[in-house]
């Protein structure tokens, strides 16, 4: 024992590592010196700002540091081409600061297309010896290749707040194949062979859009967008899904939970077998103005509504007009065969949200309006038509179940002063399987009204009698439409979806048809509509999108009355193989 006597024995400060006893400091180690000759004092901490640090390029900052390097080609990193850094002034004279931003994209489209559908025989000749049905072979393909080229310039940073100005432009080119297996189906001239090849440029894109004014700090705004620009007027197409001329006023509200539209649209014609824009013709005496206004978690938590106001004002009543294979489009070879004028107000509520654990979109709509030429009296007609669709779905982990059911109202008198066909200003809907369902992705002519009209359009729902979809006007003497459907998603893998869908189809009333058609009845089925599809996307990203749908229309007694044919009625068939490569 050490120490004085009575002292307390020595206690070890350190006897746990990492920890010391209270009140104990610990001796400091010995003092650093450095001898850096030259050495740059460091600035003193009042030379920073407080709240931040300034970087000369904060875009190129992790290039600088050599964390990665800019390819041209490569858009899975920073890349000037696709906005992701501002352009040098001193390399682009035409601008000036260090705002402006450029984005190009490139878009590959690949369609490869076999189908059959009732196909009438030519008239005056026909392809083949013996032909003497009214309706002949049915299978034909087609090959279509879409090329877009788009570029952006715009000014601002867009990551929080809407561009300052945006200048955009979008070119498509399109080649396309077809071959059927009758006369003047392609072509009006008899002896034109039943093939065809074609090819189109046009312009889809081409605007300017103008940041007006922010309307509170969270970047709420008014902007206007002038020139060939997109609209789609509800959330799934029913209305009017288009690239067209316009002038639009758009913003919002609320931190974003109130948007709208006000919009004035000049219709371009269109090309007839690619159906892209054609700036080679003036416009159709056709416009449409809009006005609709978007609430978010109104009528319930959850739940966008959306009001629609569009009025269509077509002035094509004195012009007869051709496609580009010949066939007449306007007026539709409908009744007495004379251009019209007609005016149609659309009012609309459409929802999309979900409520609880269902998901839900809904649309509605009335048209009403004046035509001024029925074509079946001659005289004006008011129109009264109606419009609602629904689709409701359930998810469970990696499955959606969908139930999907619409209603068009159809015309009940063709002779009487009124029409109450529904049908919309250019459709091109998104529901019950859109282009993977048969009756939706393929357009049924009607020959026995005329060779020059189709019951439904490509691309389309609703059994309008039109000549065309694209060239040809609004019919409200129509069949209408009604269709309830299942069907159902799997994402089987990250890259892989797989979707199943069985529509059941009918006219609402066919006493248009039977008017056409000089028929005492026709039946009111069009029949079953079953399709499948997989898409894959290999990089599980929109770059790289592969398709593959069939589709089969196993006719009811309305659709084989209409189209009875030496090959005793069979099931019509349709498959789609798409890929679309992006950059």
């Amino acid at each position: 024992m050490s120490g004085e006597a009575g002292d307390p024995p020595p206690v070890d400060n350190e006897s746990i590592d990492g920890r010391r006893r209270p009140g104990y400091d610990a001796p400091l180690p010995d003092r650093l010196t450095q001898d850096n000759p030259g050495a740059v004092r460091a600035p003193p901490p009042e030379a920073f700002p407080t709240d931040q640090v300034p970087i000369p390029d904060r875009w190129r900052l992790i290039e600088s540091l050599g964390v990665v390097k800019e390819r041209w080609f490569d858009p899975y990193h920073q890349n000037t081409l696709k906005g992701d850094r501002p352009l040098d002034p001193e390399k682009w004279p035409l601008i000036t600061g260090h705002d402006w931003f450029f984005s190009a994209n490139l878009i590959s489209d690949t369609v490869i297309e076999p189908r059959t559908f009732p196909i009438p025989v030519g008239l005056q000749t026909t392809e083949r010896p013996g032909s003497l049905d009214v309706f002949g072979k049915d299978a034909s393909y087609l090959l279509s290749q879409t090329f877009i080229v788009g570029a952006a310039l715009t000014k601002g940073s867009t990551a929080f707040k809407p561009p300052e100005i945006e200048y955009r432009l979008a070119l498509a080119v399109n080649v396309n194949y077809a071959n059927v297996p009758e006369r003047r189906v392609l072509l009006v001239e008899p002896s034109a062979p039943s093939h065809r090849f074609d090819h189109f440029v046009g312009v889809q894109e081409a605007f300017v859009d103008y940041h007006i004014r922010n309307t509170s700090d969270r970047y709420d705004f008014d902007s206007i967008r002038v020139g060939i620009q997109p609209f789609q007027a509800d959330f799934r197409g029913f209305l009017f899904n288009d690239q067209n001329l316009g002038i639009r006023l758009f913003g919002n509200r609320d931190n974003n939970r109130f948007q709208y539209n006000l919009a004035a649209f000049w219709r371009i014609s269109k090309d007839t077998n690619s159906g892209l824009n054609d700036l080679t013709t003036r416009p159709r005496d056709d416009w449409l103005f809009v006005a609709n206004v978007y609430r978010q978690d109104f009528l319930i938590p959850a739940l966008t509504s959306q009001v629609t106001v569009a009025y269509n004002m077509n002035r094509e009543g004195d012009e007869y007009s051709e496609d580009k294979n010949g066939f007449p489009v306007r007026p539709a070879l409908l009744g007495n065969i004379r251009p019209r004028n007609y005016d149609v107000v659309y009012v609309g509520y459409n929802a999309d949200g979900r409520i609880g654990r269902i998901n839900l979109t809904a649309s509605a709509y009335g048209a009403f309006g004046e035509d001024r030429y029925n074509f079946f009296t001659d005289k004006s007609a008011v129109i009264r038509a109606f419009f609602g669709a629904a689709e409701l779905s359930y998810d469970r982990d990696w499955m959606r179940f969908r139930l999907s059911g619409l209603w068009a109202s159809g015309d009940h008198d063709p002779y009487d002063n009124r029409e109450g066909g529904f049908d919309a200003v250019f459709e091109n809907p998104v529901f019950a399987g859109a282009d993977t369902s048969y009756w939706i992705r393929q357009a049924i002519p009607f020959a026995g009204g005329s060779r020059a009209v189709l019951v439904n359009g490509r691309n389309g729902i609703l059994n309008s009698l039109r000549s065309s979809k694209e060239e040809g006007q609004s019919n409200f003497n129509n069949p209408g439409t009604m269709l309830v459907g299942l069907g159902a998603d799997f994402d089987v893998l990250p890259t892989l979806r797989v979707s199943a869908n069985a529509n059941h189809l009918w006219f609402e009333d066919t006493i248009t048809l039977q008017v056409l058609r000089n028929e005492g009845s026709i039946p009111r089925e069009i029949g079953w509509d079953l399709s499948a599809s997989a898409i894959w996307r290999p990089w599980a990203n929109q770059n790289a999108v592969a398709r593959l749908s069939a589709a089969a229309l196993v006719p009811g007694a309305g659709f084989r009355d209409l189209f009875g044919n030496s090959n005793g009625n069979r099931n019509y068939y349709s498959v789609l193989a798409n890929v679309v490569l992006s950059y």
